[in-house]
Formats: structure tokens, sequence, C-alpha cells
């Protein structure tokens, strides 16, 4: 069967660029610019993360003063005045933090991020501790793995666990992270099974099967292609 997925520990950077809950603005901006960051998490005691600051938190100072200006004042929220006229990380901060966990699978970040419409996420222990950081780079590295490892992976264990009898006769071909299956096979109700768990293998961008079945009694080709 296909190993174990990779997990955010895999992947995240355990260096992060991060904030205590009363930094200033200045000190938020200064920072997001120094380490070309766009957002960061708010700590708090130890390290347990208590929010996120982003540069849209820090965007509503400058929106409310073009308000102030136009006369209008009619558009920002009342929440986003309140983060307009805050001074802190603590008043400036999205909370709770949208964050993950170390064990979590890149699927499972990969959701969060899409879901909560987020670039990053802080990954934390059971008790909030930042561990390190995820972001949409770290969840792609994946896709660099080269093509020989996942051919080796794909005849060690899909091939050579659904087709014990036929995996002499089975190709496997991957270029590009596109793995492609040539060969027959006695069951050809196997290859939607096949091509499943090759998807699920990290670093495969696609499946391309081209399976032959084969008579069980002429051994002759039953014309089913897929």
């Amino acid at each position: 069967m296909p190993e174990t997925p990779h997990i955010v520990s895999d992947v995240m950077s355990q260096t992060v660029v991060a904030v205590g809950r009363d930094a200033p603005f200045k000190e938020i901006v200064q920072t997001m610019e120094e380490w070309k960051v766009s957002a960061m998490p708010v700590l708090e005691g130890e390290g347990r993360v208590i929010g996120v600051v982003s540069e849209a938190d820090l965007l509503f100072k400058e929106e409310f003063h073009e308000e102030q200006q136009s006369l209008s004042g009619q558009r920002l929220r009342l929440s986003d005045v309140a983060k307009a006229g805050a001074t802190t990380a603590a008043e400036l901060m999205s909370t709770p933090a949208i964050t993950v966990h170390p064990d979590a699978t890149l699927a499972q970040a990969a959701r969060i991020m899409a879901v909560r419409h987020v670039k990053r996420l802080p990954v934390v222990d059971d008790l909030g501790m930042l561990e390190g950081i995820v972001s949409r780079a770290d969840l792609l590295k994946v896709f660099l793995r080269p093509d020989d490892d996942i051919e080796e992976e794909v005849r060690r264990t899909v091939v050579s666990y659904l087709f014990p009898a036929f995996s002499h006769a089975i190709h496997v071909t991957v270029h590009e992270g596109v793995v492609t299956l040539r060969g027959h096979i006695r069951d050809t109700s196997l290859i939607s099974v096949a091509v499943r768990l090759v998807r699920a293998i990290e670093g495969v961008v696609d499946v391309e099967p081209q399976l032959t079945g084969e008579s069980a009694d002429t051994g002759g080709p039953e014309g089913h292609t897929t």
C-alpha cells in the first residue's frame, strides 16, 4: 500500500517571525518589512499563539484616514474602525488564530488554507504553543520529488500489492510527476483502484492508465482498455 503521506512537520519552517501581544504598530510594520512577510503569529507567555496580524489588518488605519478625509465614513464597519485605531498587536490581530497541528497531512493543511482563505498557517502543539509555520509554497514542495523516486514507490507499493502475478508485465513510467501504467492484467476492476492509490502517492501530478484486460481462460485480450 502507499506509504504514509507527508505531514506538516515534514515541510514547515521552524524559524518563525512572530511578535508579542504588546508589540506596537510601528514595530509590526518594521518587522514585516525587514523579514519580507505579510503576516505574523501573535504570541503570549512562553509562545502560545493567540492570533495573527497581517498586512490587511494594518491597512485599516490607512483606509480609515482616507475615509476621514473624504468625510463619507460609511464604508468601514465598527470592527474595522476599531482596528484602524489600534496601536498594538493584541488590538490589531485576527483571533482566534487559524492554526494547524504538525501531524496534519499536507492535504488537510491545504484544505484549511483554501476554506479559510489564508496563505500560511502557524503550526502549534496540543497546548497551542508555536512550533513552526507552513505556507502554500511549503505544501507544493512534494511536487519537487524526483520522478525516479515516485516510480520506485509506485512499483513497490501499488503494482506489487495489487498485481503480484502480473507485476513483471506492468510498465511504470513517470515524467514530470505524471505516472503512466502500461500492460495487461487479469482483473480490470482493479484499474480504478490502482489509479486512486497512485494518485495518493506524494508528488504525483496525474495518472494515465493504459492497462488492458487479459482473459483468465485464453490469455487473450478482453478488449477492455482504460
